[in-house]
């Protein structure tokens, strides 16, 4: 950039004097041209000449060198020089805008760490974060990026996760806390026992989104690309029926319609539109960053400004995830039983509900006694404990396995016990609304989001009420995970016209609806591989307000893509007209092709200002 921008100068110096002193020796006056030109546009000549060679013969470079060597040709030297300096002035912009836009992507490419600590018999070893491996220790000192993801086993400290999901905030660490790579440790030194290999952690995984988001291009794009490989060629052949066939017909002078024909090829260069509208989409992407939002490409940032429809999954959604035992009823065995058998059952599973069952029961499980673990998808688990068949699950589990139990009504998830086939009583699980929820529900349907609704395995009562509360338009409840496959792609067969259907979830179990969706969000994904995988956008907070940010970032960046489409096409046809005509002389030519290429990269650039009417509070 600094170099061209050098060029650029001289180029420029050179032509000023020339054209301002109009020294009485023509010869060194286009002397000072030619150097002028040279400077600026040497580099485009052998980018043409290359791509002739190529087969690659219509495109902005052709245009330039051909509209400049024929002004020189009929002795419009000033006129050339300064059609290609202003293209290079034009497209010094363009880079310039290009740079801008990436830096709010490229601070995502900050998290990359350089290296690790590795620990080894109480000594330091500096190596590559792809050398370290599952289960080694590292040590992270202040100031340093957490090369991998991994648990902290010693020391207390402070995070900066800004870069991974845009929040100011610093979270606090210390012994049995998770991290993940890309984050910044602030104060105090931490050993991590490392759980993912480089090319699987947290980091790894968002750098491959972003290198790979500019290459799924939006329809836009496709559009825009297409209509320059067809109407490049085309104002190629009527500019040289304006320059050789109206003077053979009309008996005119050929100096004067070859002219007119030049103007006519700078007007037609289609940079306005083939770097303004990738740019307005690359700087989506990039606004989107500063959220910590992460989408995957600008076809899918195109696709949300055509939802209408959300659908929601309600548990670590909707709600916080983290349930609470609420009320524990026994039949024929005490509640500390009963607690114990269902702990044992969930011993080996990650869900909230297990975790929250465990966490009440509070000592230690003896494994040995726990053998024959299976978990029933849609229904609960079924295991051997101490030589008793137990069965914990939904009313659905007691059903398919003929269990006489009744039934509980209150508001919650219900866990239902058996032991050797006989009912012992449930235990009542209670998840929390998301504090944002009933705010973001509200906010999208001012926002021509026309339908939400909540997909949950939960009993009727429990989904209803969540629904209800929240003002969610249509729930469905009681769903296997292929129910919730089953429902998306009812409303994908009913959508009319060109709307999209969106999907939310945590990212855990929601891959196969998250992949189905025109749209899929992945909610609080950093630390899901599922959810950097199947989601399309990954909100990387577990902040459902976000959903409103893109959303409405989305229909920012549409509206200015079509801004420069239509201001872009009209200032074109309009002096191209003209330049046919002769009215306009190659300045007007020269405005109309960089003047209009820089004020649409401008307004582009427009849509990296996320604002506080992006960001909801």
């Amino acid at each position: 950039m600094k170099k061209k921008g050098i060029k650029i100068i001289i180029s420029l110096i050179l032509f000023l004097i020339a054209i301002i002193f109009e020294f009485d020796n023509i010869w060194f006056n286009n002397v000072l041209y030619v150097l002028s030109y040279l400077l600026v546009g040497l580099g485009i000549l052998r980018k043409a000449l290359r791509n002739i060679l190529r087969g690659k013969v219509f495109d902005e470079n052709f245009l330039m060198s051909v509209a400049t060597l024929g002004a020189f040709c009929i002795g419009e030297f000033s006129e050339a020089v300064a059609v290609m300096l202003f293209y290079r002035v034009g497209e010094f912009f363009q880079n310039y805008a290009v740079n801008k836009s990436r830096k709010s992507i490229s601070s995502l490419m900050d998290i990359r760490p350089d290296y690790a600590n590795l620990y080894i018999d109480g000594n330091l070893k500096k190596v590559n974060p792809d050398e370290v491996k599952i289960d080694d220790i590292i040590v992270v000192k202040p100031g340093e990026k957490i090369p991998l993801d991994g648990n902290v086993i010693e020391g207390n400290s402070s995070l900066d996760t800004k870069a991974l999901t845009g929040e100011t905030i610093p979270i606090d660490i210390k012994a049995g806390s998770e991290v993940l790579s890309g984050c910044i440790n602030l104060n105090g030194l931490i050993k991590i026992k490392v759980t993912k290999q480089f090319g699987e952690s947290t980091v790894s995984k968002i750098l491959n989104l972003v290198e790979n988001a500019s290459s799924k291009k939006s329809k836009s794009e496709d559009f825009i690309t297409k209509f320059a490989r067809y109407y490049t060629p085309i104002v190629v052949i009527i500019a040289v029926i304006i320059a050789l066939g109206v003077p053979l017909i009309t008996n005119g002078i050929f100096s004067i319609w070859v002219y007119r024909s030049l103007s006519f090829l700078v007007v037609s260069c289609p940079c306005a539109l083939v770097i303004s509208i990738p740019l307005s989409f690359f700087c989506g992407i990039g606004g989107a960053s500063k959220m910590g939002i992460l989408i995957k490409g600008s076809n899918y940032l195109e696709t949300l400004s055509k939802v209408d429809t959300i659908v929601f999954d309600k548990t670590g959604t909707l709600t916080r995830g983290v349930f609470e035992v609420q009320k524990i009823e026994s039949v024929d065995i005490s509640k500390e039983e009963l607690l114990k058998y269902a702990a044992f059952a969930e011993n080996y599973s990650s869900h909230p509900i297990a975790i929250a069952i465990k966490t009440t029961y509070d000592y230690e499980i003896d494994e040995s006694k726990i053998k024959n673990v299976k978990e029933i998808s849609g229904y609960g688990i079924k295991a051997e404990i101490n030589k008793h068949t137990v069965l914990v699950g939904n009313e659905k589990l007691m059903d398919e396995n003929n269990i006489e139990f009744k039934k509980c009504y209150d508001s919650g998830t219900i866990l239902y016990v058996s032991i050797d086939g006989k009912y012992k009583g449930y235990i009542l699980i209670a998840d929390e609304i998301k504090d944002d929820a009933k705010q973001t529900i509200e906010q999208l349907k001012q926002n021509n989001i026309k339908k939400t609704v909540m997909l949950t395995g939960d009993r009727k009562d429990v989904g209803l009420s969540v629904a209800k509360k929240l003002e969610i338009d249509a729930v469905y409840t009681d769903l296997l995970p292929q129910d919730k496959v089953t429902k998306v792609e009812e409303l994908l067969n009913n959508k009319k016209g060109d709307s999209k259907v969106a999907f939310v979830g945590d990212g855990i179990n929601d891959a196969p609806v998250l992949a189905l969706s025109d749209i899929g969000f992945a909610m609080g994904g950093l630390g899901s591989d599922s959810a950097i995988e199947a989601a399309d956008i990954v909100i990387m907070t577990d902040e459902l307000k976000k959903i409103v940010s893109v959303i409405k970032l989305s229909s920012k960046t549409m509206k200015i893509v079509k801004e420069n489409i239509i201001f872009a096409i009209t200032v074109k046809v309009v002096v191209l007209v003209l330049a046919a005509l002769g009215i306009s002389t190659m300045w007007e030519a020269v405005f109309a092709d960089v003047g209009v290429s820089v004020i649409a990269i401008l307004n582009a650039l427009r849509v990296l200002r996320v604002n506080k009417k992006l960001q909801i509070k």
